[in-house]
């Protein structure tokens, strides 16, 4: 029996499986073949906005493609630890979609795209919910203020003790990443304090800026990333350590909003050409997660001008069609009786 057939019949937030990957030797070939394809592509440059950033070897190029069955296959630099950045965002909304449930936390935060670059604020003002998605910076401190816990380090300990769940060990902590992004990040203080004055920030601003730059400071590698976008994937499940991390109906949720908003003002384009969910980080990082299938994660820090890895958006068209993950991808119909 499938796992999508043994999931049916248990109501609204059984996932449902969309197929299965190709055999591991053609998904190992497939991820091999793609690093070479695009292995000496150089369009882009490292983000110098935060110094620490920029001082990653640009060079750098992993690929990890990892099942909802606990199976991973990687290629290149994909042990290599880059700070999860905006990759944070999708698994911090998934914890407090778990703690306040996912239509309470949809009002408080809101879910429409804005359109606008990440750290916008002109987004903040043009849209009547204010942090319009947890996607975007704004978002993203309103969700981390929402995160359990009475003060800065309650919420700090249970936002990386949950992430630690989706990566199945704990995530170390860039201290020099994160002294980087501190001393430079009045734009997002701001932010935080323009949400409170309408009303859409839940807790002081300062310490939700606080703890989400430590959260974007957490150090991963692209299998750590596949094996979080693959318990997405499987409905909550770890795969590899077998916990359920959330609920299927929170992964539902939390897929939407990364299909729409999670490569920022290029989303659109990004679902037009890979066609599903995936999430990006200004350390080079993209994470994409196939329902029922798993997730592929892939790094390099070259940027384009939204933000998001040149060769990973490249790899990632690639292997989407070459892995049959696209969500819209069909064939035709079998012949049917047309009289049924």
């Amino acid at each position: 029996m499938s796992q999508s057939q043994s999931q049916a019949g248990r109501g609204d937030d059984a996932f449902v499986s969309t197929g299965t990957l190709p055999a591991p030797d053609e998904v190992r070939a497939l991820l091999e073949l793609a690093r070479q394809r695009y292995g000496d592509d150089t369009e882009g440059a490292v983000p110098d906005y935060i110094p620490a950033l920029a001082e990653v070897d640009p060079s750098l190029f992993g690929i990890c493609l990892a099942n909802t069955r606990g199976q991973s296959f990687a290629v290149g630099d994909a042990e290599h630890p880059f700070t999860l950045q905006s990759l944070s965002k999708p698994f911090v909304f998934a914890l407090v979609c778990e703690a306040l449930g996912g239509r309470r936390v949809a009002e408080l935060l809101g879910v429409d795209p804005t359109g606008l670059p990440f750290n916008s604020v002109i987004a903040v003002e043009l849209h009547a919910e204010r942090t319009s998605n947890p996607m975007v910076n704004s978002g993203a401190i309103a969700t981390t203020s929402l995160m359990p816990g009475g003060d800065a380090q309650e919420r700090w300990a249970a936002l990386r003790n949950g992430l630690a769940r989706f990566a199945g060990r704990p995530l170390d902590f860039d201290e020099h990443v994160y002294a980087s992004e501190a001393a430079n990040n009045q734009r997002n203080a701001g932010i935080a304090h323009l949400l409170r004055g309408y009303g859409r920030m839940y807790c002081n601003p300062d310490e939700a800026t606080e703890v989400y730059t430590r959260q974007c400071a957490l150090l991963a590698t692209a299998r750590d990333l596949a094996t979080m976008g693959a318990t997405l994937a499987g409905g909550g499940v770890n795969p590899v350590t077998g916990e359920r991390v959330v609920s299927p109906g929170t992964c539902r949720r939390v897929l939407a909003v990364m299909a729409t908003s999670g490569l920022y003002e290029r989303s659109g384009e990004w679902l037009y050409d890979v066609g599903l969910p995936g999430k990006s980080g200004v350390s080079g990082g993209i994470v994409t997660v196939a329902p029922g299938k798993g997730a592929l994660a892939t790094f390099s820090p070259r940027l384009d001008q939204s933000g998001n890895s040149v060769r990973g958006r490249l790899v990632t068209r690639y292997l989407s069609k070459r892995l049959g993950l696209n969500l819209f991808a069909s064939t035709p119909a079998a012949p049917t009786d047309r009289a049924a």
